[in-house]
C-alpha cells in the first residue's frame, strides 16, 4: 500500500532553518508530482510546493524565496527546505501524492517557529 513517510520538523527560531523529508513507498515514485502541504491550527490545509517528475517547481505565494523543494527518485524522497522561517510558517507539514483515484497522505510533521 502507499505510504508518505515525514521527517525533520521541530521547534526552530524566526530566521532559521529545517529541511523536511518525505520517504514514499507502495509507488512508482519518479512517475509522479510530489506536494508539501501544511495546516496551522484554525486554518485550512494549503499548498506549500510541488515538484514534477520532470523537476519543474511551484511554489505558494507565503514561500517562493524562502523555501526549495527537491527530490531524490533513487531514495522515494522528496524534500522541503524551509529557510528564513518566520512565526507564521508554524503548521503541521505533510506530505502528499495524487494518484489520480484518490489522493493520498503522510501522518504530518509539526514544525514551530517562535523565540
Amino acid at each position: 500500500q502507499v505510504q508518505l513517510v515525514e521527517s525533520g520538523g521541530g521547534l526552530v527560531q524566526p530566521g532559521g532553518s529545517l529541511r523536511l523529508s518525505c520517504v514514499a513507498s507502495g509507488i512508482i515514485f519518479r512517475l509522479y508530482v510530489m506536494d508539501w502541504y501544511r495546516q496551522a491550527p484554525g486554518n485550512q490545509r494549503e499548498l506549500v510546493a510541488s515538484i514534477s517528475r520532470n523537476s519543474n517547481r511551484n511554489y505558494g505565494d507565503s514561500v517562493k524565496g524562502r523555501f526549495t523543494i527537491s527530490r531524490d527518485n533513487a531514495k522515494n524522497t522528496v524534500y522541503l527546505q524551509m529557510s528564513s522561517l518566520k512565526i507564521e510558517d508554524t503548521a503541521v507539514y505533510y506530505c502528499s501524492v495524487d494518484l489520480g483515484l484518490q489522493r493520498y497522505w503522510g501522518q504530518g510533521t509539526q514544525v514551530t517557529v517562535s523565540s
